[in-house]
């Protein structure tokens, strides 16, 4: 399994396009829990207000990626308006993904720096700007798409220096990663983190702090309450919750739960409905 299909396959990154089309004057973008932005821009100019007042201009065919929630205008120039495809981008899990979490407020790329964003750019625009039978399946498809070329450009060209996704574009940090992904009920000591990454233990416990920004037991752990949570809420028993995720029993995994987060397994899930 690759880098980001298992998180992906856990934790959704779904977009759902609400807007197409040249937009006139000044629209305004409120933070909405468990959702993002992703604004595409074909052509035209625009302004870009961050929640913090500044702004940036765009006048040539880019994307702008807000991964989380994020309070943000966008200022049409009225003699040159900008024609945009504006997608929400959904996560269907009422906590947080570890995705989003890794990556900052705003990512903003020029469509000619990554040949693929371009080309699934263009049949984006395409489907967009035309009206076709299936348009809207259509280009929601092409958007979801466009989001994992987004992700793959951040990773092959090593964009982001620390967190989650600057390990997975560690040639070494990465193969501890996939592993603890993909099999988060297995015993993860330091000296098999290591191993796997043919590393001394120090020198490995060193580099994964220094790059994914904990150590490697607190991201273990950070991990397997992420996947429990969200076997909990498809209303999976917690005993069965906690051999999935590593720990003996629910009162294990109770534990857990309280350092962490202050509750036990069966508490947040009440406060989460």
């Amino acid at each position: 399994m690759d880098q980001l299909s298992i998180i992906l396959q856990r934790f959704s990154m779904n977009t759902e396009v609400f807007f197409t089309g040249n937009l006139c004057g000044i629209s305004n973008f409120n933070k909405e829990p468990n959702q993002g932005h992703l604004h595409l821009l074909r052509s035209g100019e625009l302004t870009i207000v961050d929640e913090k007042g500044r702004s940036q201009l765009f006048n040539e065919p880019t994307v702008l990626f807000f991964p989380r929630p994020y309070a943000h205008r966008i200022i049409g120039n009225e003699e040159n308006p900008p024609e945009l495809v504006c997608a929400n981008i959904i996560y269907n899990e009422s906590t947080s993904n570890p995705i989003a979490n890794a990556l900052p407020s705003i990512l903003c790329f020029k469509l000619s720096d990554c040949q693929k964003l371009k080309q699934t750019a263009l049949c984006l625009f395409e489907e967009a700007f035309q009206d076709r039978c299936g348009r809207i399946p259509m280009i929601n498809l092409l958007t979801n798409m466009f989001l994992i070329h987004v992700l793959r450009h951040v990773l092959n060209n090593n964009i982001m220096q620390y967190g989650l996704l600057a390990g997975l574009a560690h040639p070494q940090i990465s193969k501890v990663l996939l592993a603890i992904h993909d099999t988060p009920e297995r015993q993860w000591g330091l000296e098999t983190m290591a191993e796997l990454a043919l590393m001394s233990r120090s020198k490995f416990a060193a580099l994964f702090k220094r790059i994914v920004g904990q150590s490697p037991g607190d991201y273990v752990i950070d991990w397997r309450i992420a996947v429990a949570k969200g076997l909990l809420q498809k209303n999976k028993p917690v005993a069965l919750v906690a051999n999935a995720v590593g720990y003996e029993n629910g009162s294990a995994l109770a534990r857990v739960f309280r350092k962490k987060l202050g509750v036990s397994p069966k508490q947040w899930i009440e406060q989460t409905r």
